[in-house]
């Protein structure tokens, strides 16, 4: 298809450039030969005037030269000289007019005869008239030789007039076939360049019609993509909050298991110990430190098997409420972590798992503080809206590029799916040496993600940390 419509292409526009060739061609013919015959046929009609004017001359010069014979008033003389002055000139530019080769030239040749003998029958009249021969110039006059110069010189006058009308006429039919063959040109020209025309267009359609095609067939492909991506996504993101559910079961049953098993086991042998110590009397030093130090070890057994069970499912959650288990996470990371933590926790009405979804924000982003931000001051904050709930964690540590996390972190991933799952929004702003801003907005009831969105309002001002 693509060949074809190269080969097309190709096509129109040779046509195209042949047209606008062989137009240029026809013009610049057509201007020569018509300019060509355009002088011949001013030549002709200059070389016709100047016969006429040559006959005219010579009649002015025997109307004259008669009338001073007739009346003897040298008043008559005047147009006579005058027009044999003339004459001479104008015979000179016909001359000029045919050259030597030239089939009239033989013509011309006579008549300059003819008219110089009638010149001299004139001249020889007017001399005798003046020298008062009245015999003479009265033959002359009489006699029937000037008629027959007269006549003759009508006719070859006649014949160059004839001979350049012939010549007009044949120019002007030449710019009549210039004028033919220029109009059938332009035409079929015209009909070569509506041709190419035509072939330029239907080869437009064609390839729009396949562009139009093919970006449909993208589209199409585009779509699928996009719904293949989308189905994929869903039952990714549905796999992970599957698998975050499984993650705080097993973590709220290995707690419940820590708490009944093991906490009965330590505190019976806690118990154990202390009946055995009741009983015993005066023992050495040595196994009253014994076990003072074994009572000791099943404290801080206990103590930790109660900071693990806390760190799996925190029961002050369940207990006391979500106010006070931010609290206690609070003051535990402070105690343990030397940071300073202030906290403003306002009362919010949320159920059991997007307490937990909350409390485990606010956790795994100290977590990152303590790892990472070198902060010394810790902001904690909850807000209560009328329809959904914020919670804000700002630190005044080192801060860092959001365009440098690597994919293989998945502390902030967890956190955004874990708050989108809840159908909330999670917003992490940092820079480095401004801290880090991580701010969660949950909706207080259950809802898709963007119909939190669309009841929460935007933060504000939240685009640069400081």
């Amino acid at each position: 298809m693509s060949s074809f419509a190269s080969s097309r292409g190709a096509i129109s526009l040779i046509l195209a450039l042949l047209s606008a060739l062989v137009l240029i061609g026809i013009s610049e013919t057509g201007n020569r030969q018509s300019s060509q015959a355009l002088d011949r046929i001013e030549a002709s009609t200059r070389t016709r005037n100047d016969v006429n004017q040559l006959l005219q001359q010579v009649l002015d010069a025997e109307t004259g030269s008669r009338g001073y014979l007739l009346t003897g008033d040298p008043r008559y003389l005047e147009p006579y000289n005058a027009a044999v002055a003339d004459i001479g000139k104008t015979l000179d530019v016909l001359r000029r007019s045919y050259p030597p080769e030239a089939a009239e030239s033989a013509t011309l040749s006579q008549l300059t005869r003819n008219v110089q003998r009638k010149l001299a029958e004139m001249d020889i009249s007017v001399r005798m008239r003046k020298q008062g021969n009245e015999e003479t110039w009265k033959f002359v006059l009489l006699s029937d030789v000037g008629k027959e110069q007269m006549d003759a010189i009508r006719e070859q006058a006649g014949q160059l007039v004839k001979s350049a009308t012939a010549a007009m006429v044949t120019a002007q039919h030449q710019v009549q076939r210039s004028l033919r063959l220029a109009r059938g040109g332009i035409s079929i020209v015209t009909l070569a360049a509506l041709l190419a025309f035509y072939l330029y267009l239907r080869q437009t359609t064609r390839l729009k019609r396949a562009d139009e095609q093919q970006q449909a067939a993208l589209q199409q492909e585009r779509d699928l993509l996009e719904t293949q991506v989308r189905e994929r996504t869903a039952s990714l993101a549905q796999l992970a909050t599957h698998l975050q559910q499984v993650r705080e079961d097993e973590r709220g049953h290995l707690a419940r298991e820590l708490h009944d098993e093991l906490g009965a086991l330590l505190t019976a042998a806690k118990l154990d110990v202390a009946r055995l110590k009741s009983r015993m009397g005066e023992q050495p030093p040595e196994v009253l430190e014994r076990l003072r130090h074994l009572t000791e070890t099943l404290n801080s057994g206990i103590a930790l098997k109660r900071r693990i069970i806390e760190d799996l499912r925190p029961s002050s959650l369940a207990n006391l409420g979500l106010t006070p288990s931010l609290e206690i996470l609070a003051r535990e990371f402070s105690e343990r972590s030397g940071v300073e933590v202030a906290c403003s926790l306002e009362a919010v009405e949320l159920d059991e798992d997007r307490q937990l979804t909350v409390y485990r924000t606010v956790q795994e982003s100290l977590t990152n503080v303590g790892k990472y931000a070198e902060a010394q001051q810790v902001d904690i904050s909850v807000r209560n809206y009328s329809n959904h709930v914020e919670v804000e964690v700002r630190d005044d540590g080192r801060g860092f590029e959001l365009q440098a996390v690597r994919p293989t972190t998945h502390g902030l991933a967890g956190m955004r799916h874990r708050v989108e799952a809840a159908g909330g929004r999670l917003t992490v702003h940092s820079r480095p040496g401004h801290g880090t801003r991580i701010l969660a907005m949950l909706p207080k009831t259950g809802g898709s993600r963007g119909e939190s969105e669309a009841e929460a309002p935007e933060p504000a001002a939240i685009d640069s940390p400081s």
